[in-house]
């Protein structure tokens, strides 16, 4: 014999995704590559312990070495 109600259900559901909605979605901390060359062309970045190196190109592109 049953003993659940069936509506029991479908207002969890209603609640589970009421919940997801009210998140905000995450975004990545942005900073403008002025702020973080400073008038350089280059600059180092450790990351565990490697040394990488982010350029900016002559076109204007830029890209990260190791």
């Amino acid at each position: 014999m049953n003993t659940h109600n069936p509506d029991d259900f479908h207002r969890f559901r209603r609640a589970e995704t009421s919940m997801r909605m009210d998140r905000a979605p995450l975004s990545p901390r942005t900073l403008s590559s002025n702020a973080l060359f400073q008038g350089e062309h280059e600059i180092g970045i450790e990351h565990h312990g490697a040394l990488y190196r982010l350029k900016i190109t002559r076109q204007g592109k830029l890209i990260l070495n190791k």
